[in-house]
C-alpha cells in the first residue's frame, strides 16, 4: 500500500452531492423488499445479519419468518432451549451452528444485562457474543440509523469502479465515509450494498438495472470492469455498453453536442457517413434516451444531444 492509497480521497470532480441523490432516489424508487427492511427492531434485524452471513438472501427469507414465529422477541430467544435454536438453525442450513449458539448468547445478555434494550451503537453491539464489527454496524445502521459506512464485498467493487478508489481497505473505508450522508446510515448503507447486489455485480448490469451513476462512473466510461473480486475484464470489453458510457461522460462536460460534435469524443473512428458514423450514433443515443440519460432534439437541421436534468 502507498501512502497515496492510504490517504485516497474523491477526486475532485466528483459532485458528491449528486452522486448521493441518485443513489438513495434510486433506491427509494425500487429495491428488492426483504422484509427485515420493513422493521426497526433490533433483534430481528440481527436475526437477519447473522443468517445472511452465510445463506443467499432469497432463501434467508423463509427461515427468518419462521425463526420470529417460533421466538418473536429476544426474550423468548433467551428463554428457549440451546439445542432447539441449533436444531432448527442445522434444519434450515443456515451454515455453522456456532451462529446459533452466539444468537442464543448474545438474546440472554441483552436480557440480563442491558434490561432486554440493545446497545444502539456499533462499538456496543459488539459487547455481544458472536457479534462482530460488520454485524454490529448493520445492526446499529438498520436498527438506530447510527451507523458508519459499511463496506462489504459489494461496496468496495462499486467503489473501486465507479470512483477509481484504490484496491485498500483503509481507502475503501475512507472514501465510503465521504460519500455516506451524515444521520443517513440506513438508507445510505441500504442503498449501495443494493446497487452492488443488483447492478454492478461481477458481472455488472449496469443499464438493465438503471443504474443511477453511469452518468459518473469511470467504468462505464472505459469499460473495464474489473474489480478487487473480478480479476479478469468481463465479456462485454469494448461493447456497445462503453460506447454508451463516453457518450455520457461527454455530455457531462458539455450542455450538448450535435452528432458529429459528440462522434470523435466517443469513438476514434468516428465518420459521419461511415460505419460508425450519424445513424450508429443516433441509435446509440436512442437507447440512452429510453433509458432516461439522455434528451436527443432537432436544431437547424442537426440532432443534438443533452443530458436528461
Amino acid at each position: 500500500m502507498t501512502d497515496a492509497d492510504a490517504d485516497a480521497a474523491l477526486p475532485d470532480d466528483v459532485d458528491v452531492d449528486a452522486l448521493r441523490t441518485a443513489l438513495v432516489e434510486w433506491y427509494e424508487a425500487d429495491h428488492r423488499d426483504y422484509p427485515w427492511r420493513r422493521t426497526e427492531d433490533p433483534y430481528e434485524i440481527l436475526v437477519s445479519e447473522v443468517m445472511s452471513q452465510q445463506t443467499q438472501l432469497d432463501r434467508v427469507v423463509e427461515a427468518w419468518d419462521a425463526f420470529l414465529d417460533r421466538w418473536p422477541t429476544v426474550e423468548a430467544l433467551a428463554d428457549a432451549d440451546r439445542s432447539a435454536v441449533v436444531g432448527f438453525w442445522s434444519d434450515q442450513r443456515l451454515g455453522y451452528n456456532n451462529r446459533a449458539r452466539y444468537l442464543h448468547e448474545a438474546a440472554g445478555q441483552v436480557v440480563d444485562d442491558y434490561g432486554g434494550e440493545f446497545p444502539g451503537t456499533p462499538d456496543g453491539l459488539q459487547e455481544l457474543m458472536g457479534v462482530g464489527p460488520y454485524t454490529a454496524n448493520a445492526v446499529a445502521s438498520f436498527a438506530f440509523n447510527a451507523g458508519d459506512a459499511v463496506v462489504d464485498t459489494n461496496v468496495k467493487r462499486v467503489l473501486y469502479r465507479a470512483v477509481g478508489v484504490p484496491d485498500d481497505d483503509a481507502a475503501f473505508e475512507r472514501v465510503a465515509g465521504e460519500l455516506m450522508p451524515a444521520g443517513e446510515s440506513r438508507v445510505w448503507n441500504n442503498a449501495i450494498m443494493e446497487l452492488g447486489g443488483v447492478a454492478c455485480e461481477k458481472q455488472p448490469r449496469c443499464d438493465e438495472a438503471g443504474c443511477p451513476w453511469r452518468r459518473w462512473c469511470h467504468a462505464y466510461e472505459t469499460g473495464d470492469f474489473t474489480a478487487p473480486d473480478v480479476p479478469t475484464q468481463p465479456e462485454f470489453e469494448g461493447s456497445r455498453r462503453q460506447m454508451r458510457g463516453r457518450v455520457v461522460r461527454a455530455l457531462g462536460e458539455h450542455d450538448e453536442l450535435t452528432l458529429d460534435d459528440l462522434g470523435p469524443r466517443v469513438r476514434v473512428d468516428y465518420a459521419p457517413d461511415g460505419e460508425y458514423g450519424r445513424e450508429w450514433l443516433r441509435e446509440l443515443c436512442s437507447d440512452l434516451t429510453d433509458d432516461g440519460l439522455v434528451e436527443l432534439r432537432e436544431c437547424d437541421g442537426k440532432t443534438v444531444a443533452r443530458l436528461r436534468q
